[in-house]
């Protein structure tokens, strides 16, 4: 892998300047980036489900604190998160939003509708104008929890999973056939209560769904729809231990992968896949070595497995790992997050970038959604100047780039790697008041389409 090489000046009146090759191993190359401001959202958010419509654009659905725990929807217009539609448009408090796009590009958005309904299922789409019911408001036979939302690859139909409080707590499947929702099989079919219900398709069509299994011992099982009966792949209870935060995805050669807070394993993030006869672990067990929780999981267009999880070993941020195919390597710096990270989303672009969502703790709980910009230790640089000027300084410093730096991001980072400051560029020459800070070490980055600047200064 390429090294990294900087120029770093701090005598005065001198330009300080810094050319580089990216290196995955130097720790401000965290690369994780705010998409729009962090803690966008109006208010408080949780229940946080990050999709992209078929145009790439990024939309995300959480719950919203700022309109009576209702269900909201933005989206990322290239400079800002905005509405989609109404803000708190659910006739009443929504939990468990999940957000999916329909094969012609409207969002769909299902969830337990809290007072209005008792708990049942509500999914809603937006027509253009407003949010819309698709069928029956309170379809299920009763309260519902955990709803994700997937449409089929065969026919378009939207199917929604979830657990069924009308029928015992188990897991039940149902889709909207146009008309009606109608039940995918035999409702109920978990062998016990299933919580952490997660749905996905393979390949060929067929809807799977991982669960906490309550009827053998708190593990993860998985089944699959025959198109008659819902059946056990390989064993139910498969995991070394009690299993939670079950997050199910396929590789494009059609294996079924699960991620799981394993509790076998120290509480920490486990990824096991079907061989076609066992479950067998993907890399180590327990790879995060620390509590994971929120684990979610999904393939990048290398077929990579990904996840993302809360990271008890860094201070709860957000840490995402990938599998390399030996080990289980960080993607960018572990607890790349400002502060503690709930509620995570995670999803890749049209262009194989991962973006990751999440309820953000320094940001009053707000919406924050970072994207990673490279990928496996890969950039295509130009070598473009940066100069930046008095160095040290006591209260500002201007910053000069070339013309065709314009509209790039700036951020300042301490020696922790925490984004004090960030700001887009949009004139050549930029100042910055930096007397705020506390005396230290600071590193100044600009991220453009095609390149990254660095150089560093001292705050006196």
């Amino acid at each position: 892998m390429k090294k990294l090489v900087f120029i770093f000046t701090f005598l005065l009146p001198v330009f300080a300047s810094a050319q580089f090759n990216y290196s995955e191993s130097f720790p401000l190359d965290n690369l994780w980036q705010n998409v729009g401001n962090a803690g966008f959202s109006a208010g408080g958010a949780q229940f946080l489900s990050l999709a992209f419509s078929p145009s790439g654009v990024p939309y995300i659905a959480y719950q919203d604190f700022a309109y009576a725990d209702k269900a909201s929807v933005m989206k990322y217009d290239g400079t800002h998160w905005v509405n989609v539609g109404n803000a708190g448009f659910s006739a009443g408090l929504a939990i468990y939003t999940s957000l999916a796009f329909s094969p012609d590009g409207q969002p769909y958005v299902a969830y337990e509708d809290e007072e209005e309904y008792y708990g049942k299922a509500e999914v809603k789409k937006y027509d253009g104008t407003n949010w819309v019911n698709v069928g029956i408001v309170g379809f299920a036979a009763g309260m519902v929890g955990y709803t994700c939302l997937v449409f089929s690859p065969k026919d378009g139909q939207p199917y929604l999973a979830y657990k069924d409080y009308g029928n015992s707590g188990k897991a039940t499947v149902m889709k909207f056939d146009g008309t009606n929702w109608v039940n995918v099989g035999s409702p109920a079919f978990s062998a016990g209560e299933a919580y952490y219900t997660s749905l996905a398709f393979s390949p060929s069509g067929q809807p799977y769904v991982a669960f906490q299994d309550w009827g053998n011992s708190y593990k993860t099982t998985v089944m699959k729809f025959d198109g008659t009966d819902w059946v056990n792949v390989g064993n139910a209870g498969f995991s070394a231990g009690s299993a939670m935060y079950t997050s199910i995805a396929f590789s494009t050669s059609g294996e079924p992968y699960v991620a799981f807070k394993d509790d076998g394993n120290s509480e920490a993030a486990t990824v096991m896949k079907f061989d076609g006869t066992n479950w067998v672990n993907v890399g180590n067990a327990g790879f995060s070595t620390t509590v994971a929780h929120y684990t979610n999981l999904a393939f990048s267009d290398t077929d990579q497995p990904y996840v993302a999880f809360q990271d008890w070993g860094n201070s709860y941020k957000t840490t995402v790992m990938k599998f390399d195919g030996t080990n289980w390597v960080n993607v960018g710096n572990k607890g790349f997050s400002s502060g503690e990270a709930g509620f995570l989303s995670l999803a890749f672009n049209q262009t194989g970038k991962p973006y990751v969502a999440y309820q953000d703790g320094v940001n009053s709980l707000g919406v924050t959604v970072m994207k990673y910009d490279y990928q496996d230790g890969i950039i295509d640089l130009q070598q473009v100047p940066l100069f930046l000027y008095p160095n040290p300084s006591f209260d500002e410093i201007y910053i000069e780039t070339s013309e065709n730096q314009n509209h790039s991001e700036l951020s300042i980072i301490n020696l922790d790697g925490q984004q004090i400051i960030r700001r887009q560029l949009t004139e050549p020459k930029t100042q910055i008041d930096i007397s705020s800070l506390p005396s230290g070490v600071y590193f100044v980055r600009v991220t453009g389409e095609r390149a990254v600047q660095v150089v560093k200064f001292l705050k006196q």
